[in-house]
């Protein structure tokens, strides 16, 4: 059976095709584990829906870089930083764009968010010093993570991983916009 894809099968299958005398051999064996398992998705499916989504954000936040003459490699931060949900504020702090994860994230349709701060995400639970710490960095015009204690729609509350990219203008080399790539952390 060995490197025999024609003959290869499942577990499941394999069994229901033993003799009564061969399936009481190894029927101990067959016992499930008292370990808890996890059911993951075979041959990297999971990554084809990330991919689409990548895809479908990147060629969004390029077209908008295009646009707004940002001089940042918005290919590179895409790309080569995992998230679930992209905020794309002005200068003020006003959403411009959300990707299709936010709504997933936050339960919040796209166009409730537009010309919102993230703010309204915010509740009783989110401390005072972490609006402070991240308002004091993005002041500073850096790139900089942090985490913040956000609110659904439905009201329950999530850990957010922040991480915020200030967007500089080609010309002026001015802080435009910002982007925020999202996470829930544990």
């Amino acid at each position: 059976m060995k490197n025999s894809f024609d003959k290869m099968m499942s577990l499941d299958i394999y069994v229901s095709n033993l003799e009564k005398e061969e399936y009481t051999k190894i029927a101990t064996d067959l016992e499930p584990s008292s370990k808890k398992s996890v059911n993951l998705l075979s041959w990297g499916i999971q990554d084809l829906f990330f991919e689409k989504e990548l895809y479908s954000d990147l060629k969004i936040i390029k077209t908008l870089s295009k646009n707004l003459n940002w001089k940042n490699n918005i290919s590179h931060i895409i790309k080569e930083n995992y998230y679930e949900s992209l905020v794309l504020t002005d200068r003020n702090k006003k959403i411009v764009w959300v990707s299709d994860g936010f709504t997933k994230m936050t339960g919040y349709k796209k166009e409730f968010a537009l010309n919102k701060t993230p703010r309204f995400l915010q509740g009783e639970k989110t401390k005072e010093t972490t609006r402070k710490r991240i308002q004091t960095k993005l002041l500073k015009g850096k790139p900089f993570k942090d985490i913040i204690v956000n609110y659904r729609k439905d009201n329950s509350t999530y850990k957010c991983e922040l991480h915020i990219i200030p967007l500089h203008n080609n010309n002026s080399s001015k802080v435009t916009h910002f982007l925020a790539l999202e996470k829930e952390v544990v």
